[in-house]
């Protein structure tokens, strides 16, 4: 039975709704049932959130969970924990799994594993094609209704534009959306930083920005043609973001969501061949970067995204070309999110929304929301808090991160699902044992 609970004294911000302010929230049977005074009659499990900020369950739009297929990278279980101790509520799996996400029993297989674990929701995309192959189109109206937010092929080409067209067709003939990483591989040819002074200094293969705004204008000119909804994933470049802008100007059904390792970090990064930093797409220039940040506050770019992509110590160990590409990023979505704020790139509800009202109108799903009658999903923070992060200590499998080191805002100390408390910061550091 779920609990009745009162989050009583903290500072609400629901974007959604324009609310800013300092009141209570009762909750009865997952749901908000009201705000402010509560129900005559009403009892309830208090949670005092005074001092903290509370604001709809985070929602992220890229995360591989590894499993099925790379248990030994992460499970769903470890995952969608780490998710919990970040804040966040739902999570959107890419179809690249092994077996991939091609038939409606995988993608049951792995919400079922989700709500088994119990931490956060799981949202599958299907794949566009069967196996990932780029050729056949796969069965995308029995994958949506087997739960499916959306399609996509991962970083796998299609055949041809041909496929590509036919694939944007079925879609849209279900208003289901496509996901897309915009990048040519033709172009891209197996690089593995930005082309550049400093691939050119360290001796690596580069990508030129032009992999990912040759592949963004193809997918542009067929989503004008075809009246397809396309969600572009990951962009890294400040070129791709403006003619993004101006798709969505003559109201083209378009929307895209960046890293947030992207909105940080530059090629710079990888000048001591840090394989940490080695993403794909590639971190680029910081022109590039600053274009990024721009596009955001600009809300062309509507939702931040962690890419997470948990990987073992030997994955990351090899010389730079030769290593996995990915940033465990969950547990550090959020408190990058705020040093935006810090560094004036959003205001705080902008910042939040591209958490949470953001990723869900994109998905079109009823979350990112605190109204009454709305799911219960909450994150409850401490926005004032420092952390200083050290990779050891991150709750995800996957400890391959940059931003060790680094001093970032924010702690989380309770999140809810649908009513249910998940996570909390106490009950996780009293299960710390001492150094």
């Amino acid at each position: 039975m779920k609990k009745n609970i009162s989050i009583l004294n903290g500072r609400l911000i629901d974007p959604a709704n324009g609310v800013d302010r300092v009141t209570d929230i009762h909750i009865k049977k997952g749901r908000v049932l009201a705000l402010g005074e509560p129900p005559r009659g009403f009892e309830a499990q208090p949670i005092d959130a005074g001092g903290l900020l509370v604001c709809p369950g985070l929602i992220d739009l890229c995360a591989r969970l590894r499993e099925p297929g790379a248990e030994h990278k992460a499970t769903i279980a470890s995952e969608t924990a780490a998710a919990a101790s970040g804040g966040i509520t739902s999570l959107v799996c890419p179809p690249d799994t092994d077996p991939i996400i091609d038939t409606p029993a995988v993608a049951g297989q792995i919400r079922h594993k989700g709500k088994k674990a119990g931490f956060c929701r799981l949202f599958p995309q299907g794949a566009q094609t069967q196996g990932l192959e780029g050729h056949k189109l796969s069965e995308m109206a029995a994958l949506r209704a087997a739960g499916c937010v959306a399609v996509s092929n991962g970083y796998r080409p299609l055949a041809s534009n041909l496929v590509l067209r036919r694939a944007l067709e079925y879609a849209a003939t279900f208003d289901l959306l496509t996901c897309v990483r915009p990048e040519d591989p033709s172009l891209a040819n197996q690089g593995c930083a930005h082309e550049g002074r400093v691939a050119d200094r360290l001796g690596l293969p580069g990508i030129p920005d032009a992999a990912e705004t040759v592949a963004l204008a193809t997918h542009l000119a067929l989503a004008e043609q075809t009246g397809a909804r396309i969600h572009f994933h990951t962009l890294s470049s400040a070129r791709a973001a403006r003619m993004l802008a101006r798709a969505q100007y003559i109201r083209q059904p378009l929307s895209a969501d960046v890293a947030i390792h992207q909105l940080f970090l530059s090629e710079l990064d990888i000048s001591g061949f840090d394989s940490n930093a080695h993403v794909r797409p590639p971190l680029r220039s910081d022109s590039d970067r600053d274009g990024l940040r721009q596009a955001l506050a600009d809300n062309v770019i509507g939702a931040i995204c962690s890419d997470h992509q948990p990987h073992e110590a030997d994955a990351k160990a090899a010389p730079f070309p030769d290593t996995e590409a990915g940033i465990s990023g969950l547990e550090t979505l959020l408190p990058l999110t705020l040093r935006l704020v810090q560094e004036g790139v959003l205001d705080l509800s902008s910042a939040i929304a591209r958490l949470t009202s953001g990723p869900a109108e994109i998905l079109g799903l009823p979350l990112g929301r605190l109204e009454p009658g709305a799911t219960a999903d909450i994150c409850i923070f401490d926005p004032k808090a420092v952390r200083h992060l050290e990779r050891d200590e991150l709750l995800s499998q996957g400890h391959n991160t940059p931003f060790h080191g680094w001093e970032l805002p924010g702690r989380v100390h309770y999140t809810l699902l649908a009513g249910r408390v998940v996570y909390t910061y106490q009950e996780a550091r009293d299960a710390t044992p001492p150094a």
